[in-house]
């Protein structure tokens, strides 16, 4: 589902659409992975959301190829002929030779063609294409390794569709096939060793070897050139898979990956370096109404305090006007998300905010899933007594309005003292009663299946956050993914994300970073780190990130301690802003949703398949790297005012302090900061293309050549 942000002064017309035209009419483009309509991880978001652009640019020559899982083609396929005739004699031919494959759309935005094989019904050639593998690659597969045998199925089948494809032909086809991750990556290597005339493109995400040794707590980055990656690989049983995304590295046309960071890691553990790099992008769909991203995040934030009011009903000490929502969401890798270094920049900041006497609140959210034995009753419990309380007040409100429309009626002011009469306050009495707690607001929602080994819970136990009537910090763990239909916080993802002031992802390893791209998408700041893709990208394309309300930590020359001591004082003077200054940072932050879409990064996978194109079918399509001027890629500048501190510009949203209008701020004019930014925007790096003549200049947005000498 598309992302929603408003199309106002905010705004940068900078990006403008690409016109060059590429002729595609005898060319057809297969992209495989393994989540093709089939939801794992991250992979599906950048697929999803790229299709509509890419079925742009190919029509009727765009395929996606995956996995037939029935319970997903239910709600998300619509199944169809083929419509191309060497597709569909390709599809018979297979379907008579002992396999099922599938042919539909992809109920999604775009609505591409999906070829869909069910590598379960060709299970039975398991053993024989394991062997096959072995004398062409000499990699040996363990039979316990079910995720690796459901790798070579699905690379022998996709390679078996592409080879078939090319025979069924009348004119020879030029033919990419762009492969995601290690899964899918055997096809392309059976591919190459076929000689089948098609032009290869593999792009790894994260490394495998990478994500298993971040994950073993050791010094990656700085030892990247140190690692002998054999036996790495080997020590975690993951050696098979490691050859698998290798190879693919290595024989493809194009080799290409998410980010700078990951770029160098790839070159390190697999010993290619990409010849380009392909930012994930998302689809970010545009509507009219001014500022209208600033009323959905107010009406977000209302749907979070009520939650609060029910969790720390007994404990509603503080002020929910001022009370700022951190969060941090993903996969539960404690130590690779930075949920450790969170959690302890939290514990000083908890400190901080006692000493300076602040009337601020903190309440920090962890949205990771763990094993879970259903709802905390105690959770559950909050929030049945918050609805009682209102009910309660609902009661007593239409009492008092019938009293008191009765007392007009007949041209006499009410006598407050009779208003309420005693019924009315033992119903309040009761109701206050209710509210007493004996014990502290929980920190976890669920019941954990191993409270006393999980990693989040231990370290709130070690820093003492127990959320107690001292702290300024509280935390709530929900270890379970966000739903509309829950019956403990009924909202979305995106929803929560809007009524949220501050995500923040310190992640230690981190190939993109989607999370943090959502916040800024929907104009909610976020801290990440120079060790993900994503805060790399945006240091290289923001003249002051932090400016804009994208906090960059130093995770890769800093220790531990001085990260958590940079990420403490982020979240100290994030707190010390005023609202106002909170409403403008927000601002700043949407206007960088151009940056973000597809509409612009979608123009670095153009350039990859146009490179295989020519790698592949040199008599045809022509490379010619060119010298780009230095005024390629672009740079925002830093804003006008610094920190965010307007008092003498308009509102931004109806909701309003009349205290901040004394504030003393310097002039901020928010219409004349964008006119300034359109300015000066410069053009990223074009693709001029005549005659079947490709020229790739500067994709890495600095005006480089990224084309390696590799084929």
């Amino acid at each position: 589902m598309p992302l929603a942000r408003s199309l106002s002064v905010t705004s940068l017309s900078g990006l403008e659409e690409w016109d060059e035209e590429f002729d595609l009419e005898d060319a057809v483009l297969f992209e495989i992975a393994w989540e093709v309509a089939n939801k794992v991880g991250g992979i599906y978001t950048v697929i999803q959301t790229k299709a509509r652009l890419t079925s742009e640019e190919w029509g009727e020559n765009y395929f996606l190829v995956g996995p037939y899982v029935e319970s997903n083609v239910r709600t998300q396929v619509e199944l169809i002929e083929p419509t191309n005739p060497a597709l569909k004699q390709t599809i018979d031919k297979m379907n008579s030779s002992g396999c099922k494959v599938y042919f539909g759309r992809w109920l999604i935005e775009g609505s591409p063609y999906v070829v869909l094989i069910d590598i379960a019904f060709t299970a039975w050639s398991l053993d024989s294409w394991k062997s096959e593998l072995w004398e062409l690659c000499s990699i040996g597969v363990p039979w316990f390794d079910r995720e690796a045998n459901d790798a070579v199925l699905f690379g022998f089948l996709t390679a078996w569709l592409l080879g078939e494809f090319a025979a069924q032909c009348e004119q020879p086809a030029h033919i990419v096939a762009h492969f995601h991750e290690w899964l899918a990556g055997l096809g392309l290597v059976l591919c190459r060793q076929r000689q089948l005339p098609v032009a290869t493109i593999f792009t790894t995400h994260a490394t495998l070897l990478g994500r298993y040794l971040c994950a073993g707590n050791v010094d990656f980055y700085n030892n990247l050139a140190e690692f002998n990656v054999d036996k790495e690989a080997g020590d975690r049983q993951i050696y098979h898979r490691y050859c698998i995304e290798r190879a693919a590295a290595h024989c493809a046309h194009v080799f290409t990956t998410v980010s700078q960071i990951t770029a160098i890691e790839a070159e390190h553990l697999l010993k290619r370096k990409p010849d380009i790099v392909t930012p994930n992008g998302l689809n970010v769909k545009k509507f009219s109404a001014m500022h209208e991203f600033q009323n959905l995040h107010a009406q977000s934030k209302s749907r979070i305090q009520e939650f609060v009011r029910g969790h720390f009903y007994g404990h509603l000490d503080f002020n929910l006007d001022k009370c700022l929502f951190l969060f941090i969401a993903g996969r539960y890798e404690f130590s690779n998300k930075g949920a450790d270094i969170f959690l302890e920049a939290l514990a000083r900041l908890n400190y901080l905010l006692r000493v300076n006497h602040s009337d601020v609140t903190v309440i920090a959210f962890f949205i990771m899933p763990a094993r879970t034995n259903n709802f905390n009753v105690e959770t559950l419990k909050g929030q049945a007594v918050r609805k009682q309380l209102w009910d309660t007040a609902q009661t007593v409100k239409e009492r008092f309005g019938k009293k008191l429309y009765e007392s007009l009626l007949v041209g006499q002011l009410p006598d407050v003292s009779k208003m309420l009469d005693k019924e009315d306050f033992t119903i309040m009495k009761r109701a206050i009663f209710a509210t007493q707690r004996q014990c502290q607001p929980p920190i976890c929602t669920h019941n954990m299946l191993e409270d006393s080994s999980d990693p989040i819970l231990n370290c709130v136990r070690r820093i003492g956050l127990f959320n107690s009537s001292a702290d300024r910090v509280k935390i709530i763990f929900h270890p379970e993914f966000l739903s509309s239909t829950s019956p403990l916080l009924p909202m979305d993802y995106e929803e929560f994300v809007r009524g949220c002031h501050l995500g923040v992802f310190p992640s230690y390893y981190e190939p993109w970073g989607y999370t943090p791209a959502e916040c800024t998408v929907m104009g909610i700041p976020s801290i990440s780190t120079n060790l993900s893709g994503f805060g790399c990208f945006m240091e290289e394309h923001i003249a002051d990130p932090t400016a804009y309300g994208i906090y960059i930590l130093d995770r890769r020359c800093r220790g531990v301690d001085e990260s958590c001591n940079q990420l403490t004082s982020f979240l100290f003077q994030f707190c010390k802003q005023s609202r106002r200054q909170r409403i403008i940072q927000r601002n700043r932050t949407e206007r960088l949703s151009d940056l973000l879409d597809w509409k612009y990064l979608g123009r670095y996978y153009i350039a990859a398949r146009h490179m295989a194109l020519a790698k592949a079918f040199p008599d045809t399509f022509i490379y010619e790297p060119q010298e780009t001027a230095q005024t390629a890629g672009f740079r925002y500048p830093r804003p006008a005012s610094v920190p965010p501190s307007p008092a003498l510009s308009r509102h931004s949203s109806p909701h309003h302090s009349e205290a901040e209008d004394n504030e003393d701020d310097e002039r901020y004019d928010e219409d004349l900061e964008a006119e300034k930014d359109k300015v000066n925007i410069r053009q990223p790096y074009t693709l001029p293309m005549k005659n079947k003549s490709i020229a790739l200049i500067g994709a890495n947005g600095n005006g480089d050549e990224v084309m390696s000498e590799k084929n």
